[in-house]
Protein backbone atom coordinates (compact mmCIF):
# COMPACT_ATOMS: atom_id res chain seq x y z
CA UNK A 1 0.00 0.00 0.00
CA UNK A 2 1.55 3.30 -0.95
CA UNK A 3 1.79 6.50 1.20
CA UNK A 4 -1.11 8.12 -0.51
CA UNK A 5 -3.74 5.20 -0.02
CA UNK A 6 -2.93 4.61 3.64
CA UNK A 7 -3.16 8.73 3.86
CA UNK A 8 -6.41 8.35 2.44
CA UNK A 9 -7.85 5.55 4.78
CA UNK A 10 -6.61 7.78 7.64
CA UNK A 11 -8.52 10.77 6.51
CA UNK A 12 -11.64 8.33 5.76
CA UNK A 13 -11.92 7.25 8.92
CA UNK A 14 -10.73 10.52 10.83
CA UNK A 15 -13.61 11.85 9.27
CA UNK A 16 -16.14 10.26 11.48
CA UNK A 17 -14.79 11.92 14.44
CA UNK A 18 -15.80 14.92 16.83
CA UNK A 19 -16.05 18.30 15.19
CA UNK A 20 -14.01 19.60 17.27
CA UNK A 21 -11.20 17.57 17.02
CA UNK A 22 -12.13 18.43 13.08
CA UNK A 23 -11.41 21.94 13.36
CA UNK A 24 -8.01 21.05 15.27
CA UNK A 25 -7.07 18.95 12.52
CA UNK A 26 -7.23 20.80 9.93
CA UNK A 27 -5.65 23.91 11.34
CA UNK A 28 -2.85 21.89 12.60
CA UNK A 29 -1.77 20.42 9.27
CA UNK A 30 -2.37 23.77 7.70
CA UNK A 31 0.14 25.04 10.63
CA UNK A 32 2.04 22.06 10.04
CA UNK A 33 2.64 22.85 6.21
CA UNK A 34 3.87 25.98 6.99
CA UNK A 35 6.37 24.96 8.90
CA UNK A 36 7.39 21.15 7.92
CA UNK A 37 7.34 21.08 3.69
CA UNK A 38 7.18 17.62 3.38
CA UNK A 39 3.91 17.41 5.09
CA UNK A 40 0.90 16.47 2.89
CA UNK A 41 -1.41 19.84 3.77
CA UNK A 42 -2.62 20.23 -0.25
CA UNK A 43 -3.84 17.02 0.14
CA UNK A 44 -5.65 17.62 3.22
CA UNK A 45 -7.28 20.79 2.11
CA UNK A 46 -8.65 19.02 -0.75
CA UNK A 47 -10.23 16.44 1.56
CA UNK A 48 -11.76 19.05 3.59
CA UNK A 49 -13.48 19.97 0.43
CA UNK A 50 -15.12 16.55 0.20
CA UNK A 51 -16.18 16.20 3.67
CA UNK A 52 -18.35 19.40 3.57
CA UNK A 53 -19.52 18.19 0.25
CA UNK A 54 -21.25 15.15 2.28
CA UNK A 55 -23.26 17.50 4.34
CA UNK A 56 -22.10 16.72 7.72
CA UNK A 57 -23.94 18.81 10.04
CA UNK A 58 -20.99 19.32 12.48
CA UNK A 59 -18.47 20.22 10.16
CA UNK A 60 -19.30 22.71 7.35
CA UNK A 61 -17.67 25.74 5.00
CA UNK A 62 -17.01 27.99 8.44
CA UNK A 63 -15.29 25.32 10.27
CA UNK A 64 -13.31 24.43 7.57
CA UNK A 65 -12.16 27.88 6.35
CA UNK A 66 -11.36 29.07 9.52
CA UNK A 67 -9.12 26.05 10.66
CA UNK A 68 -7.59 26.33 7.42
CA UNK A 69 -6.94 29.66 7.50
CA UNK A 70 -6.08 30.34 11.69
CA UNK A 71 -3.59 27.54 11.07
CA UNK A 72 -1.68 28.79 7.88
CA UNK A 73 -1.61 32.38 9.70
CA UNK A 74 0.00 30.53 12.51
CA UNK A 75 2.97 28.68 10.73
CA UNK A 76 3.38 31.89 8.53
CA UNK A 77 3.86 33.57 12.20
CA UNK A 78 6.16 31.40 13.70
CA UNK A 79 8.76 31.23 10.47
CA UNK A 80 8.13 35.06 10.37
CA UNK A 81 9.49 35.33 13.75
CA UNK A 82 11.71 32.93 13.15
CA UNK A 83 13.28 34.77 9.85
CA UNK A 84 13.46 37.79 12.28
CA UNK A 85 15.73 36.20 14.72
CA UNK A 86 17.72 33.91 12.38
CA UNK A 87 19.29 36.33 10.37
CA UNK A 88 20.63 39.03 13.39
CA UNK A 89 22.09 35.23 14.70
CA UNK A 90 23.81 34.11 11.40
CA UNK A 91 25.65 37.92 11.25
CA UNK A 92 26.77 37.63 15.24
CA UNK A 93 27.23 34.05 15.19
CA UNK A 94 30.79 32.86 14.36
CA UNK A 95 30.54 29.09 13.10
CA UNK A 96 32.80 26.55 10.89
CA UNK A 97 32.86 27.38 7.14
CA UNK A 98 30.89 30.78 7.69
CA UNK A 99 33.19 32.85 5.41
CA UNK A 100 32.45 30.05 2.52
CA UNK A 101 28.59 29.70 3.56
CA UNK A 102 27.77 33.45 3.92
CA UNK A 103 27.93 35.97 1.99
CA UNK A 104 27.07 38.68 3.30
CA UNK A 105 26.66 41.00 -0.36
CA UNK A 106 24.74 38.25 -1.99
CA UNK A 107 22.08 37.72 0.82
CA UNK A 108 21.60 41.48 1.22
CA UNK A 109 21.15 41.84 -2.86
CA UNK A 110 18.30 38.86 -2.52
CA UNK A 111 16.73 40.54 0.73
CA UNK A 112 16.58 43.71 -1.60
CA UNK A 113 15.47 42.16 -3.99
CA UNK A 114 12.68 40.56 -2.38
CA UNK A 115 11.69 43.80 -0.30
CA UNK A 116 10.97 45.41 -3.77
CA UNK A 117 8.80 42.31 -5.16
CA UNK A 118 7.31 41.36 -2.01
CA UNK A 119 3.60 42.01 -2.75
CA UNK A 120 3.89 40.02 -5.91
CA UNK A 121 6.33 37.13 -4.00
CA UNK A 122 4.11 36.61 -1.13
CA UNK A 123 1.17 35.90 -3.47
CA UNK A 124 1.87 33.60 -6.06
CA UNK A 125 4.58 31.61 -3.64
CA UNK A 126 1.65 30.18 -2.15
CA UNK A 127 0.82 28.23 -5.23
CA UNK A 128 4.05 26.41 -4.92
CA UNK A 129 5.28 24.12 -1.50
CA UNK A 130 8.53 24.76 -1.69
CA UNK A 131 8.63 28.52 -1.91
CA UNK A 132 5.95 29.05 0.55
CA UNK A 133 8.06 27.65 3.32
CA UNK A 134 11.17 30.26 2.56
CA UNK A 135 9.14 33.52 1.52
CA UNK A 136 7.46 33.66 5.57
CA UNK A 137 11.18 33.70 6.71
CA UNK A 138 12.36 36.33 4.44
CA UNK A 139 9.36 38.42 5.35
CA UNK A 140 10.68 38.13 8.78
CA UNK A 141 14.48 38.66 7.31
CA UNK A 142 13.92 41.84 5.93
CA UNK A 143 11.43 43.17 8.97
CA UNK A 144 8.67 43.79 6.42
CA UNK A 145 5.80 45.39 7.45
CA UNK A 146 3.70 42.57 9.66
CA UNK A 147 -0.09 43.78 8.25
CA UNK A 148 1.27 44.06 4.87
CA UNK A 149 2.88 40.63 4.75
CA UNK A 150 0.11 38.92 6.67
CA UNK A 151 -2.69 40.72 4.77
CA UNK A 152 -0.80 39.63 1.12
CA UNK A 153 -0.65 35.90 3.11
CA UNK A 154 -4.43 36.15 4.16
CA UNK A 155 -5.49 36.81 0.29
CA UNK A 156 -2.87 34.51 -0.85
CA UNK A 157 -3.94 31.26 1.25
CA UNK A 158 -7.87 32.35 0.12
CA UNK A 159 -6.75 32.07 -3.40
CA UNK A 160 -4.93 28.57 -3.17
CA UNK A 161 -6.91 26.71 -0.55
CA UNK A 162 -9.82 28.12 -2.04
CA UNK A 163 -8.83 26.17 -5.51
CA UNK A 164 -8.23 23.34 -3.37
CA UNK A 165 -11.09 23.11 -1.35
CA UNK A 166 -13.82 24.09 -3.93
CA UNK A 167 -11.65 20.85 -6.43
CA UNK A 168 -12.56 18.74 -3.54
CA UNK A 169 -16.10 19.66 -2.78
CA UNK A 170 -17.12 19.54 -6.67
CA UNK A 171 -15.52 15.96 -7.05
CA UNK A 172 -17.25 14.83 -4.09
CA UNK A 173 -16.21 11.00 -3.67
CA UNK A 174 -13.88 11.68 -6.30
CA UNK A 175 -11.61 14.01 -4.30
CA UNK A 176 -8.52 11.77 -5.18
CA UNK A 177 -8.27 12.72 -8.37
CA UNK A 178 -6.75 16.06 -7.37
CA UNK A 179 -4.19 14.41 -6.08
CA UNK A 180 -3.01 13.55 -9.28
CA UNK A 181 -2.68 16.50 -10.70
CA UNK A 182 -1.19 18.07 -7.63
CA UNK A 183 1.96 15.46 -7.77
CA UNK A 184 2.39 16.52 -11.47
CA UNK A 185 1.68 19.96 -10.70
CA UNK A 186 4.64 20.12 -8.15
CA UNK A 187 6.72 18.46 -10.41
CA UNK A 188 6.59 20.67 -12.96
CA UNK A 189 7.19 24.09 -10.21
CA UNK A 190 10.20 21.91 -8.33
CA UNK A 191 11.81 21.49 -12.36
CA UNK A 192 10.92 25.23 -13.09
CA UNK A 193 12.56 26.36 -10.14
CA UNK A 194 15.44 24.46 -10.06
CA UNK A 195 16.34 25.07 -13.57
CA UNK A 196 15.95 28.91 -12.63
CA UNK A 197 18.32 28.82 -9.72
CA UNK A 198 20.89 26.78 -11.88
CA UNK A 199 20.49 29.98 -14.65
CA UNK A 200 20.77 32.01 -11.50
CA UNK A 201 24.17 30.68 -9.99
CA UNK A 202 25.83 29.87 -13.22
CA UNK A 203 24.95 33.82 -14.21
CA UNK A 204 26.72 35.52 -11.21
CA UNK A 205 29.74 32.83 -11.80
CA UNK A 206 29.75 34.19 -15.17
CA UNK A 207 29.25 37.38 -14.52
CA UNK A 208 32.26 37.38 -11.56
CA UNK A 209 34.61 35.58 -13.67
CA UNK A 210 34.18 38.24 -16.20
CA UNK A 211 34.63 41.09 -13.70
CA UNK A 212 37.95 39.12 -12.15
CA UNK A 213 39.36 38.88 -15.84
CA UNK A 214 38.54 42.29 -16.73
Amino acid sequence: MTFQETLIQILTRFSETDPVLLWLFFAFSNFTENVFPPWPGDTITVFGGFLVARNLESFGWFALVSSTLVGNLLGAWVMYRFGNVFLHWVKKKEFPFKDSLYDEESIEKTLAWFHRNSIAVILFSRFSAGIRFFVSIVAGMVKMNPILFFGCFTIAVFLWCGILIFSGFYLGSHWEAVLGFLEIYNRIIVGLMTLLAILFFWYRRRKKTATQNS
